[in-house]
This record gives C-alpha cells, structure tokens and sequence, in this order.
C-alpha cells in the first residue's frame, strides 16, 4: 500500500495541475499527525525525487536544482510539524498546521529562489521582489494543502468508521 500511495502522489506532481496544488505536503502533514514516520519525513522526499525524475524524462525538467533542497527541506519541516500534531489531533491544531505549513514553505523556497537562482537581485528590493511575485504560487499552496489534508483527513475518518474495530488504520 506505500508504494501505491507514494505512486499516486507523485503522479499528482506529474499529471497537469495548477502549480502547487499537490497532496505531497499534505501527506507529510498527516502522514505525521496519522500514520508513521515514514509518510511524514521519508515518503514526500522520495515522492519529489521519483516524480522530479518522472518531469526530467517527460518534459526535459530540470531534475535537481539548486532551490531543490530548499523545497525538499520544507517538505521536512511539514513532516516534522505534522509529527508535532501527534499528540495534538484537534481539527482546529490541524488546520492550523496546513497553514504554517503554507506559510513556511512560501517563505523558505521563495528565500532558495532569491539567493540561488539569480533571478532577482541580492538585496532587499530583490527578496522582497522575489516574495512579491510568489503571492500567486502562496495562495495556490495554501489551497492545495487545505484542500488536500481534508481529503486525508475526511477518507481516513470515514475508513476508520467503516472498519470500527480498528484503532488505527495500518497502511
């Protein structure tokens, strides 16, 4: 069933989308709040690499870029925020979490664009430039993590009304 999840994932990466509107921070979120270590630190950096790879032979993608590690170390921290839900389940922590996940994913890759890329200049006017022109890639982000942590969050309720016997659904 990982290998299943991690497939699905990563072809949401793969298949058209609106630009970041993808379940791989979601899963970090809840795979840590949830499930296991593994869905939240391990199973988005080997979802990123499998579909960046995927983009690279599909489109001729770039596979690895500088700002990368930036995002790939953003989908860490979200992975550690949803294993600091744990113990925290409410609705309202959770939600809560996919918006700082938002807002610390914003903040870290568009500061990687701003200091590897060389697309805007090294100083404030270009940092702010660079988080300026990110506005529409931020709103897309939060949308897709909201959007995409209900989705987990409702089929893993409902999974867990349908199979009541079981305290916590294995995956």
């Amino acid at each position: 069933m990982d290998y299943f999840l991690i497939f699905i994932v990563a072809l949401s990466r793969v298949l058209p989308h609106p630009p970041n509107v993808t379940p791989v921070a979601a899963l970090a979120l809840f795979g840590g709040a949830f499930l296991s270590r593994r869905f939240a630190l391990l199973y988005p950096l080997l979802i990123m690499i499998v579909s960046d790879l995927a983009l690279n032979l599909l489109l001729g993608v770039s596979w690895f870029l500088p700002e990368s590690l930036f995002v790939y170390g953003s989908f860490l921290i979200t992975g550690l925020l949803g294993l600091w839900c744990r113990s925290r389940r409410s609705i309202g922590i959770l939600y809560l979490a996919a918006v700082a996940s938002s807002i610390q994913f914003y903040l870290i890759t568009n500061f990687g664009t701003w200091l590897v890329s060389g697309m805007y200049s090294k100083n404030i006017a270009g940092l702010l430039q660079c988080y300026t022109m990110a506005i529409p890639f931020f709103r897309n982000t939060l949308m897709g993590n909201l959007f995409w942590f209900s989705v987990l969050w409702g089929t893993y309720h409902l999974a867990h009304r349908l199979i009541p016997h079981r305290s916590r659904i294995s995956v």
